[in-house]
């Protein structure tokens, strides 16, 4: 059976028509959909695309996919990228890769937002996976102070021992809470926190999810 992530990134290109501006996600998931843009750019296909990381414009690179930087574009015709966690209302948890902040800002110019996700990422409510939140470093411990007195359990992000330090040289910090209810007001309320740059809480974005359901069957949610 094919990689359910392969499936639904894959399919999400179908979306994809000729003189585009394309959004480019990051993660394993999203891995899949460049890999096939790249096919289709190798076959004809013309597009420029945005990546939301280094790695993702290291990888469109690799395949010759035209790019553009964020600062030379006002609008994104379609974006394609993965999420950690999804409820059946398109509200997400994204960050996992630690891109959110590009992420997000390549969300918000997007005309039309696709999500690609495997099925078991798919949650009743929202709050199985910590909402990463990135912060600058100055404001660290102030951050996290902040950051807990919302109720939840923050985390700095660590990698090979060391903090986690962004594209943007900001750090991490993973947010475990036990349920979110109300996923928009959480997400302005971390916002609002001096030192907070960005959450993972992406909500009223996603137009289109498309996932699977574990036995290899698409499952679109709109």
């Amino acid at each position: 059976m094919i990689n359910p992530k392969q499936l639904v990134g894959e399919k999400a290109t179908e979306y994809i028509k000729d003189g585009m501006i394309v959004g480019l996600g990051t993660g394993s998931t999203a891995y899949w959909a460049i890999m096939k843009i790249g096919e289709m750019v190798k076959n004809g296909l013309k597009i420029t695309g945005v990546p939301t990381s280094k790695a993702t414009e290291k990888l469109a690179l690799e395949l010759n996919i035209p790019l553009l930087d964020i600062a030379d574009v006002m609008h994104i015709d379609l974006t394609i990228d993965g999420a950690d966690e999804f409820d059946a209302y398109k509200n997400l948890i994204k960050g996992g890769g630690g891109a959110l902040l590009r992420e997000k800002i390549v969300a918000s110019i997007s005309k039309f937002y696709v999500i690609i996700s495997d099925g078991a990422k798919r949650c009743e409510v929202l709050g199985d996976y910590a909402v990463p939140v990135e912060v600058t470093p100055f404001a660290l411990n102030i951050s996290i102070d902040q950051l807990e007195k919302l109720g939840c359990e923050p985390k700095l992000r660590l990698a090979e021992g060391k903090p986690f330090v962004t594209d943007n040289q900001n750090l991490i910090v993973d947010c475990k809470f036990d349920k979110i209810e109300n996923p928009l007001a959480l997400s302005e309320k971390m916002n609002a926190i001096p030192g907070v740059v960005e959450n993972g809480l992406f909500v009223n974005m996603a137009n289109l999810i498309i996932t699977e359901d574990g036995n290899g069957n698409l499952v679109v949610i709109e």
